[in-house]
């Protein structure tokens, strides 16, 4: 009975354990929203971090993209009233 006792008590304080540290990922998970990348299988460029999924596009998509940054910025910037945030 012993042995059971102290088997459950270990297996609580490891759960405990665990479940901490499971929080502690989350929170530095959201905390610190960092940008990664990854080419696929396809040679599309992903970025991940942005949302709950990637983003990916070809290298002419993202140059075309890229070509518009100031463009993109300032329309974002004149409509920015009617746009939402993610908290």
């Amino acid at each position: 009975m012993a042995v059971l006792r102290n088997l459950k008590q270990d297996a609580e304080l490891e759960l405990a354990r665990l479940r901490a540290e499971n929080d502690a990922l989350r929170k530095a998970q959201t905390s610190v929203r960092s940008l990664s990348f990854k080419i696929g299988d396809k040679g599309g460029l992903s970025v991940y971090g942005l949302g709950r999924f990637p983003v990916t596009l070809y290298k002419e998509q993202w140059e075309r993209l890229l070509e518009h940054k100031d463009v993109i910025l300032a329309y974002i910037a004149d409509n920015g009233s009617r746009m939402k945030t993610r908290d």
